[in-house]
């Protein structure tokens, strides 16, 4: 079970907020033993509404199967304590600024002289060589700056963002597939090495597809909302009490769809019939296929449309996906008890099996005593 192939791992995490704290859980979801390091004053995500019993729910929900331990490593005794738990450790990841780390006593060339297996993954806005370095980074902004606010949105509205944070999950991810990937290498050659991961090249890593077709033929996408910008159909349709997504656009499933709809005879329409030209004329495309669509709900042209073979679904809000028979079936949703929270209900791990949660995230410095106890004792 990929929720136990990390067993035995020991990770030292001085990461906060969203971006370190996935790739943290992603570990500790695969079976390592995850040690998160806190200011006093906690990790910037427990100050993130809303709350319950106290505690950060967006901290809860990246949090968990960590343990908490308190250290000031502005005090030098403190941050003795921290290079006495790095050497027991087989990752550390850290998202502070470039240099931040070093200025600490904390950096890689000084704790891989003490520790030669340390895969030691920096997590940073912009990468440690860039020259924008020393720039702070968030979410939003590296939307921004990586182009990917720039093709998000209707055409001719103002600037808009994914609202879920993309940018620092993906990040998360990319690091922890990083971190995998250094652990194989390690196995076959003994040592660890400095992995260097940002968000502004995770962003553009997301947009792989999109900045190819730029480096092509040097063009601007314009944004086009929910549509493709390669292909027609495929693209949000509006029906008589709501919208379906629907991508129909290779030949058989486009003349599938049109006879679906009643209109065969678009199939061969000298603008619609070929798919380049289809795009061309997109926008009397859809005013044509919403006539349609809008004689009839969305789930009245659900079952019609599956029949035949087309890919789509209706747009869910939430409380339509968490209903769902198919989000039901996924077990993706299990409920742990917190200390302080009570009882809470949170998307599982991908990775573990329903039930297999091991416990929830940690209350600010709860395991403090308990792992510089052990570390004490080990001396």
């Amino acid at each position: 079970m990929l929720s136990s192939a990390l067993k035995g791992i020991r990770v030292i995490d001085f990461t906060q907020v969203v971006a370190g704290p996935t790739c943290t859980q992603t570990l500790a979801d695969m079976g390592a033993e995850v040690i998160k390091i806190e200011a006093p004053g906690g990790d910037l995500c427990r100050a993130l509404p809303p709350f319950v019993g106290g505690e950060s729910l967006p901290f809860m929900a990246i949090n968990r199967d960590k343990q908490s331990v308190v250290l000031d490593l502005k005090d030098p005794a403190q941050v003795a304590r921290a290079i006495a738990l790095i050497d027991t450790a087989d990752i550390l990841v850290e998202c502070f600024r470039p240099g931040v780390m070093q200025r600490l006593g904390l950096g890689y060339e000084a704790l891989r002289e003490r520790n030669p297996r340390l895969i030691y993954c920096s997590i940073s806005a912009y990468g440690q060589h860039s020259p924008d370095k020393d720039l702070p980074g968030v979410d939003g902004v590296i939307q921004a700056v990586s182009g990917l606010m720039s093709v998000t949105g209707m055409p001719d509205s103002e600037p808009c963002k994914v609202q879920v944070p993309v940018v620092d999950m993906v990040t998360g991810y990319l690091a922890s597939i990083s971190v995998l990937g250094a652990l194989a290498l390690r196995q076959r050659e003994g040592v660890g090495q400095q992995l260097d991961v940002s968000m502004f090249g995770s962003a553009i890593a997301l947009q792989q597809l999109g900045i190819s077709t730029y480096l092509h033929d040097r063009e601007i996408p314009a944004r086009t909302g929910s549509a493709a910008p390669y292909s027609t159909p495929n693209e949000a349709l509006r029906c008589a009490d709501g919208w379906i997504m629907v991508a129909a656009y290779h030949p058989a499933r486009w003349q599938a769809f049109c006879r679906v709809l009643g209109v065969p005879e678009l199939a061969d329409d000298s603008r619609f019939a070929e798919a380049g030209v289809r795009l061309k004329h997109r926008a009397e495309l859809i005013a044509l296929l919403e006539q349609e669509l809008t004689k009839r709900s969305k789930h009245e042209w659900l079952p019609l449309l599956q029949q035949a073979d087309i890919i789509c679904g209706v747009i869910n809000d939430y409380r339509e996906v968490v209903g769902s028979p198919a989000f039901q079936a996924a077990n993706l949703v299990e409920t742990c008890m917190h200390p302080s929270a009570g009882e809470l209900s949170l998307p599982r791990s991908p990775f573990q099996h329903p039930g297999s949660a091991r416990r929830p995230a940690p209350r600010l410095g709860e395991n403090t005593h308990e792992v510089l106890g052990a570390l004490s004792a080990a001396d």
